[in-house]
């Protein structure tokens, strides 16, 4: 999928790399560490992928993704902090080895080499973009810690909250692939294909997280190389499990609500984890199923949007990365 773009991702790693390092001997050993939390790098391949799809002419697309990565891997910390995930990447997490003041702090460092390294790029598109993207993204998360353990949490509410805390950067991503540097909103091309590429982003980013919902509660962490059943911990509710509520009865619904309760067994030294509670409770695998068809309606309408960009390897990239997250068990 990133052969179009082999050589734009090397260069982006390697001024990821300049970025993150540090005099500090301490930065330097957690940001090596965090250096393994390396995936897919699918919002940073986003940039160059789309900018090469519209046949964008900029040498600047490496620094762009880099600068999308690095915001995206600073979330990632400090989404482990607020899950109290352990493993990442089959790696423990910043917060497991070290701690949670640490984490959060090295979360505030890689933001800070973004948003610096933003700066130096001749237009202010990226900058303004990703601060108001990376506002829209804490929002999201916000208010899904506010409605935690509420079974009245709407398909709508719930897609609204992953549009935000994880669609907007995929959206970001693609858009600025598109548009960046010109911040000309006049130009119809630029600003036709800026519109279609952001909502193409939206839709793979908001498919991504439905698919991460389903593996959180399905999923076994052998497979997944990270933590499972974190927001079931955390009371969070996720499209899978609404699915699973509204289609149980009410013996059921009463016991996947004492499972959630800040004060169930699962929240005891030494009892079962709230996730293996959950999963002898209820038809999880019902749940799955509706969410999973909800991730390929919005893959399919993603994919449809590629249909007016010239035809090319990287174009057939773009397709198979909306593919992909549906196929993805990692």
């Amino acid at each position: 999928m990133l052969a179009p773009v082999a050589p734009g991702m090397e260069r982006m790693r390697s001024i990821m790399e300049a970025q993150v390092r540090s005099d500090a001997a301490a930065v330097q050993a957690m940001t090596a560490h965090v250096g393994s939390f390396r995936g897919k790098q699918l919002r940073a391949a986003l940039v160059l992928l789309v900018g090469k799809a519209v046949q964008a002419r900029d040498d600047e697309h490496p620094e762009v993704a880099a600068i999308v990565e690095l915001i995206h891997l600073a979330t990632l910390v400090h989404d482990d902090v607020l899950d109290g995930a352990r493993v990442r990447r089959r790696v423990a997490c910043v917060n497991e080895r070290w701690d949670n003041q640490i984490a959060v702090l090295l979360g505030d460092f890689l933001y800070a080499r973004a948003f610096h390294l933003s700066t130096t790029l001749r237009s202010r598109l990226a900058s303004q973009l990703l601060a108001d993207t990376t506002a829209v993204l804490c929002t999201g998360e916000i208010e899904q810690a506010a409605l935690r353990r509420d079974f009245e949490l709407t398909q709508a509410k719930y897609e609204d909250i992953a549009a935000k805390k994880t669609g907007s950067l995929y959206s970001a991503a693609c858009e600025l692939g598109a548009r960046h540097p010109s911040e000309d909103r006049e130009d119809p091309r630029v600003a036709r294909l800026g519109v279609e590429m952001a909502a193409f982003g939206r839709e793979v980013g908001l498919a991504f997280q439905i698919v991460d919902d389903c593996l959180d509660v399905v999923g076994e962490e052998e497979v997944v190389g990270k933590s499972v059943g974190n927001d079931v911990e955390d009371g969070k509710l996720t499209l899978p499990v609404l699915h699973a509520f509204a289609r149980a009865d009410a013996a059921t619904r009463d016991r996947m609500r004492a499972i959630y309760a800040p004060n169930a067994a699962g929240a005891a030294t030494g009892a079962p984890r709230r996730i293996e509670l959950l999963r002898e409770c209820c038809d999880l695998s019902a749940g799955v199923e509706q969410a999973m068809a909800r991730a390929h309606e919005l893959v399919a309408n993603a994919r449809a949007r590629l249909a007016p960009l010239p035809a090319s390897p990287a174009r057939e990239a773009l397709d198979a990365i909306a593919l992909f997250t549906l196929e993805r068990r990692f």
